[in-house]
């Protein structure tokens, strides 16, 4: 028997995903001036990849393929070949505070959900009083 239910595991992964982003963005943000820095991103594939228990078949050549080996990373490079800058970065500062902005309020969003089932379960064991 389980303690914690699946929307307990849900949540946990969503803040997983969600931290791995801001982690991403935020180095992106930081190497702004950086020559030749390649903005990093978050793919949410690769982490239904890693944290997916389940078979996936794909019939069609568009679906995708889900099978990933296990502790791969969740950052990926991506744009590797543009360049916004003349030194060969090619970070978006506006995009890249935007994005972070989304993903901190989705975060929090996140941890009030979670500290709402945390609530719903201590209501339940002090007897609902």
């Amino acid at each position: 028997m389980s303690l914690f239910n699946d929307t307990f595991t849900s949540l946990q992964g969503a803040l997983d995903y969600s931290a791995a982003k801001n982690k991403a963005l935020s180095n992106n943000i930081a190497n702004v001036d950086t020559p030749g820095y390649k903005a990093e991103g978050v793919a949410f594939k690769d982490i239904l990849a890693k944290e997916a228990s389940f078979q996936t078949k794909t019939t069609h050549a568009g679906h995708i393929n889900f099978s990933g080996e296990a502790g791969q990373s969740y950052t990926t490079y991506k744009k590797h070949d543009s360049s916004y800058h003349p030194n060969g970065n090619n970070v978006d500062i506006d995009k890249e505070m935007n994005e972070l902005a989304q993903n901190q309020i989705q975060y929090q969003a996140l941890v009030e959900r979670m500290n709402g089932k945390f609530q719903s379960l201590q209501s339940v064991l002090k007897g609902g009083g």
